[in-house]
């Protein structure tokens, strides 16, 4: 071998001869012990529950399109997508010029047939003073009379036509009915409105505080729901909060859901102030169904099923054994252990 490849040669067999000896000592190769995850059986109180997805809806009268009642031009739309509003606040007005004009037309109106009025009482008391003379006939007198009725009437109608005019110019002032958040505006300042027949919609309101759950509960768990059973869901906005609700109603009429029946289970709660709910959020419904106090229990990631059997892995002096274990009531992360175990023993969390 000539000179000039053995001194290629030896420093790269001393390189690989030291990394070996750092490998070696190191043990780097050997992959690191997996960390044991345990838990310990203790006494509680163990409480069943049934799972259902569910949506939050406000409650009927929460959330209202408000219209105009009259046609007419909007000259003024004060509200956006997000304001809180009021009941009584102003959420749009449209051009009160035509509607003022027939309050005045109803007022004219009431001043000619108060006129008229006094006219005809006039004549009829000169046919009565005619007819006591022996002047005038009776049906002179009863003409006259019917004219004073007439009077009277149009009297009537006038007023009852100015109060029209004044109620439509009161529409033209829309208020908001209720409280709430504005969710949409579905007109513009300068648009003319038609409200011949039916009222176009300005914007709608939703009040943030009355919502509620529709929880969507499968047909094998509804029998076991009853009015005033109690309730938790949480959302996924707030993964960290869990939100009391208490069911309210329960709709008779199946709802399908992929071919599978639910039925729609209605559930009130009380907002936290510092937690927003708002509509169409996805609601993670709990409905408990019973409670057993003072039961040992166990994770479920303790358990593992060998040919039908739940079998644990429990220490046993350092050493871990495998377990049979009885269970009775599952809860959503816990069962009942009925035999197997005692209070204090350590198990494995997802055993192999």
């Amino acid at each position: 071998m000539p000179m000039r490849f053995k001194w290629v040669i030896l420093p790269i067999v001393g390189v690989a001869a030291v990394a070996g000896l750092y490998l070696w000592q190191n043990d780097v190769s050997a992959p690191a012990a997996a960390e044991i995850k345990t838990a310990r059986i203790n006494r509680e109180t163990l409480s069943r529950e049934v799972f259902a997805t569910g949506v939050i809806r406000p409650v009927v009268g929460a959330e209202i399109n408000v219209g105009s009642r009259v046609s007419g031009t909007v000259v003024n739309l004060p509200v956006k997508v997000g304001d809180i509003v009021q009941a009584g606040e102003l959420l749009a007005e449209l051009d009160p010029t035509p509607f003022k004009a027939l309050v005045a037309q109803a007022v004219a109106e009431i001043e000619l047939s108060k006129a008229e009025l006094a006219l005809a009482e006039s004549n009829l008391k000169r046919k009565q003073n005619l007819a006591d003379e022996g002047y005038s006939p009776d049906t002179d007198v009863q003409a006259a009379i019917r004219d004073v009725d007439v009077a009277r009437a149009q009297v009537k109608l006038a007023q009852a036509r100015l109060e029209s005019a004044q109620i439509n110019l009161g529409y033209t002032r829309i208020s908001a009915p209720i409280r709430g958040v504005i969710a949409e505006v579905t007109t513009r300042e300068g648009e003319t409105v038609q409200a011949s027949f039916a009222a176009p919609t300005f914007v709608s309101i939703v009040d943030l505080d009355r919502l509620e759950v529709q929880a969507f509960v499968d047909e094998t768990d509804i029998g076991r729901i009853f009015i005033g059973q109690p309730a938790r869901f949480g959302v996924d906005t707030y993964a960290d909060t869990d939100f009391e609700a208490t069911v309210t109603a329960i709709n008779p009429k199946a709802a399908m859901q992929n071919g599978v029946v639910n039925y729609v289970v209605v559930l009130a709660f009380d907002g936290q102030e510092d937690r927003i709910l708002r509509p169409e959020m996805t609601a993670h419904v709990r409905l408990q169904v019973g409670e057993r106090a003072d039961v040992l229990t166990a994770p479920r990631a303790a358990l593992r099923q060998d040919r039908g059997r739940q079998i644990v892995l429990v220490e046993r002096n350092g050493d871990w054994i495998e377990q049979q274990v009885q269970i009775g009531w599952r809860a959503d992360q816990k069962v009942e252990i009925v035999t197997g175990l005692n209070e204090g023993d350590i198990v494995q969390l997802n055993p192999i």
